[in-house]
């Protein structure tokens, strides 16, 4: 006879593993399923270096980073250090908007400075700043990998189970909640399902026993197949020189970097262009090749505007972005499931923070931000 749950949270990433977390914690029977292992290299939540910033061009998202310092702070104590590494961040370029970016963060409180090019420049040689510069020292360096590990072991020290290599293949309804079948045939019972599959997520759709109107109404989800590269230092930080995380946007190419620590091995920068990979169908489809035309972009980026590493990456890899066409987070439900996809390239940093919102809808404890249901679109997508 399959296992039963109250609920069973699909994919082990940061978002399934915050939601397992906080359905646990509030006494729930809870199962989470992952086709691999959590955090593994073919979803979008491994690795030691994800952006932790406040800067956003709208105050409700730059407010919401705010609000999830209080789960940052409580995954610390858990994991008996901080998961996040402060190095500040440098917004810049005419794309990026500076100006803009620091009123919103005046109107929210967090603590910044514009700097002229050549104030910035100073105080970072290594970067060829090119407009007015943002600068806040709250940002900082996730360990998205020890993120969701923390996660989990909170979640399983609170009666959760976790069911590694489970690749689920469709959801049905049964009485009244749900039969999950894996890819190999074998069963689990749920109460209520949080689907929170990433790049796998529009594969899944289709056997999900949902409304056709829900799934209709949900936004495209495409799938990009990213490329990251690690850029040595030209030379080894000292106390006086740091290396802050950066993003870049200007017309042509929009870029974004951070110290790529345990990844990169404490050598140098990691280095990405902003939906520069390509689309794949889903997270079954990626190849993990890397395209050649991609990396000489970004080397010759680096010749131009980072002239404190050396132009020739040391390593590299993929990763995958999950995006809708407005950027916006998809936290939705109906009849007893719910989608999770805080994505295009922004969620981390909402890990423990995104758990909360999904229990609270998932549970009916408290509505979530309309803007993430895009099956209320008549009540305000975008309020």
């Amino acid at each position: 006879m399959a296992d039963s749950f109250d609920y069973v949270v699909v994919g082990a990433g940061l978002a399934g593993a915050a939601t397992a977390w906080r359905l646990a914690e509030r006494g729930h029977q809870v199962a989470v399923v992952e086709r691999s292992e959590p955090a593994n290299h073919e979803g979008s939540s491994h690795g030691s270096a994800r952006i932790f910033r406040f800067a956003y061009a709208e105050t409700a998202y730059a407010a919401l980073v705010k609000e999830s310092l209080a789960g940052w702070k409580e995954l610390g104590r858990l994991a008996r250090h901080s998961l996040i590494t402060p190095t500040g961040c440098v917004d810049y370029g005419q794309v990026r908007k500076p100006r803009e970016l620091a009123e919103v963060l005046a109107s929210v409180g967090v603590a910044h400075e514009v700097l002229s090019p050549e104030e910035a420049r100073s105080r970072w040689p290594q970067f060829a700043f090119d407009t007015v510069v943002l600068w806040h020292s709250g940002a900082g360096v996730i360990d998205a990998q020890e993120t969701v590990h923390t996660m989990v072991r909170a979640a399983v020290g609170l009666g959760a189970r976790v069911y590694e290599d489970w690749a689920l293949a469709a959801a049905r309804r049964s009485g009244a909640g749900y039969l999950l079948t894996n890819e190999r045939g074998e069963e689990l019972r749920a109460g209520r399902v949080v689907i929170a599959a990433g790049g796998w997520l529009p594969r899944l759709l289709g056997g999900l026993d949902l409304p056709s109107a829900f799934l209709a109404s949900l936004p495209a989800f495409t799938v990009m197949q990213e490329t990251a590269f690690h850029f040595p230092y030209r030379e080894q930080p000292d106390p006086g020189t740091f290396w802050p995380a950066f993003i870049h946007k200007r017309h042509g190419i929009q870029t974004y970097g951070l110290p790529g620590r345990r990844d990169a091995d404490y050598r140098g920068q990691k280095l990405a262009e902003f939906n520069g990979g390509r689309a794949i169908a889903d997270a079954s489809a990626q190849d993990g090749l890397i395209d050649p035309a991609h990396r000489e972009r970004i080397v010759e980026y680096v010749k131009q505007y980072v002239p404190g590493l050396l132009p020739e990456p040391y390593a590299e890899t993929t990763c995958l972005f999950t995006n809708t066409p407005d950027e916006e987070f998809v936290i939705d439900s109906a009849d007893g499931v719910t989608v999770l996809s805080p994505c295009s390239g922004h969620g981390a940093k909402f890990a423990p923070l995104l758990g909360e919102l999904a229990v609270d809808l998932a549970t009916g404890a408290r509505e979530v931000p309309l803007r993430f249901r895009p099956s209320l679109a008549g009540a305000g997508r975008q309020a």
